[in-house]
C-alpha cells in the first residue's frame, strides 16, 4: 500500500503542477456544454412564413387571425404576405423565407359547402428540424379550424391527455450528464493515458523497474491516481455545469450520495479501460491519434445526445458494452429525474465490474522489463 500512494502522490503533484493541463480536461466539455445547449434543441422562434391568399374570404381571414395569434404568442413564425404562389415557392427555395402557406381559390366556399377545403403548405425538407416544426404547428392550426363552433353533447372522438412526469428540460439540462461524463473521460485520456505513455518516453518509468514494486502495485497505483483526478474533474463539471444548466437537484442529500458512487465508479471503469488500452503503447504519438476516435466511438452511442433507441443493431450492441452509456444513464437519473439511488444501482454495478475486468487484464499484460 505504501508503495501504491508513493505512486499516487507523484503522480497527483505532478498533476497539480500543470494547471493548464487541469483546465484544458474541464474547459472543453463546459464549453461544449454552453454551445451545444444553446445551438441545439432550442424552439424555432421567428421563422418567416409565406402567406398567398388567393381566396380572400370570410374563412381565409380567419386563417390568418391564427397565423397572427400565434406570432404574439409562441412566436413561432412571423407571416410574410404574398402575392402570387411562383413568387413565395421561389423564395422559400432560395432561403428567404422558411416556409409557405397556398390559401387557393374558393376555399372559403368549400368550407361553407364542406366540400373538402385543402390549403397548402411549402416547406424546405432539406431541414428536416424546421420542416416538422412549421408542420406540426400547421397541424394544430388546421386542426382547430376543423373543430364546430358548438361542442356536442357527447363526446365523438377519443382525445389524448399527455401527463409529463417532469418540467420541461431544456436541451443543456439534458447535455449536462453528457457534459459530465464526457469531462471524466478527457481527464483520464489526458492526465492518465497521454501523461503515462510521455513517461515510458522519456524513460521515467525506468525507476519504477529498479524497485521491488510489483505490477500490480504499478498498475493499481497509476490507475488509482487516474481515478481520482477524474473524480475531481467530475465533481468540479458537476457542481459548474449544474450551477450553469440550472439543475436544483445537487443539492439533494440523497442526489448527493449517488453522484459519489457514480462518479466514483466512472473515474474506476475509465480508467480501468485507459490503462488496458495503453499497457502495451510505447509510441507517444498513438494515445493522440487515438483521441478523436475513442470520443466518437464511446461518446455519441451513449444516448447523451441522441436516444439509443433510434440506432440500428450494430451500433446498439456497442452502445451496450459502452462504460459512456451506464455512466449517462445514471447521471440523468440523478441529475433530471431525481431517481435516487435505486435507480443507479445497475450503472454502478455494471461500471464497477468493468473495471475490474479491464484491470484484471491490465495486470498480466503490463511489461515489468524495459
Amino acid at each position: 500500500m505504501n508503495r501504491m500512494m508513493a505512486i499516487i502522490e507523484r503522480e497527483m503533484r505532478k498533476f497539480f503542477r500543470s494547471p493548464a493541463l487541469m483546465m484544458v480536461s474541464m474547459i472543453f466539455p463546459l464549453v461544449q456544454l454552453i454551445v451545444l445547449g444553446n445551438a441545439f434543441g432550442g424552439k424555432i422562434r421567428d421563422a418567416k412564413l409565406g402567406i398567398v391568399d388567393e381566396d380572400h374570404g370570410t374563412q381565409a381571414i380567419r386563417i390568418k387571425e391564427a397565423f397572427d395569434s400565434v406570432r404574439a404568442n409562441s412566436r413561432t413564425f412571423l407571416p410574410v404576405e404574398y402575392g402570387n404562389e411562383v413568387q413565395a415557392r421561389e423564395d422559400v427555395r432560395n432561403g428567404k423565407i422558411q416556409g409557405a402557406v397556398i390559401i387557393p381559390p374558393q376555399y372559403s366556399a368549400r368550407v361553407y359547402e364542406k366540400n373538402r377545403p385543402r390549403i397548402a403548405l411549402i416547406v424546405d425538407n432539406s431541414d428536416n428540424f424546421m420542416s416538422s416544426t412549421m408542420e406540426e404547428k400547421l397541424t394544430g392550426i388546421t386542426a382547430a379550424l376543423n373543430e364546430p363552433d358548438v361542442e356536442p353533447r357527447l363526446l365523438q372522438q377519443t382525445a389524448l391527455d399527455v401527463v409529463e412526469l417532469y418540467p420541461y428540460i431544456e436541451y443543456m439540462k439534458y447535455l449536462l450528464p453528457g457534459s459530465i461524463a464526457l469531462a471524466m473521460f478527457v481527464s483520464v485520456m489526458i492526465g492518465g493515458g497521454m501523461l503515462y505513455i510521455d513517461d515510458k518516453a522519456r524513460g521515467i518509468h525506468e525507476g519504477y523497474l529498479v524497485t521491488p514494486i510489483t505490477k500490480a502495485e504499478l498498475v493499481f497505483g497509476l490507475t488509482g491516481a487516474g481515478a481520482i483526478k477524474a473524480v475531481l474533474t467530475g465533481v468540479v463539471i458537476t457542481v459548474i455545469g449544474s450551477l450553469i444548466a440550472g439543475v436544483g437537484t445537487i443539492l439533494n442529500f440523497p442526489t448527493i450520495i449517488g453522484l459519489v458512487l457514480l462518479i466514483a465508479s466512472v473515474s474506476m471503469a475509465f480508467n480501468g479501460m485507459m490503462f488496458l488500452m495503453m499497457v502495451r503503447v510505447e509510441d507517444p504519438l498513438v494515445p493522440r491519434a487515438v483521441f478523436g476516435i475513442l470520443n466518437t466511438l464511446l461518446f455519441f452511442p451513449s444516448g447523451s445526445i441522441y436516444p439509443v433507441q433510434a440506432f440500428p443493431a450494430w451500433l446498439r450492441a456497442i452502445a451496450k458494452v459502452d462504460p459512456f452509456t451506464y455512466a449517462v444513464h445514471g447521471f440523468k437519473a440523478l441529475l433530471l429525474k431525481e431517481s435516487g439511488l435505486v435507480a443507479i444501482v445497475p450503472d454502478v454495478f455494471y461500471l464497477s465490474i468493468f473495471a475490474v475486468v479491464t484491470l484484471s487484464f491490465a495486470v498480466p499484460l503490463f511489461k515489468r522489463t524495459l
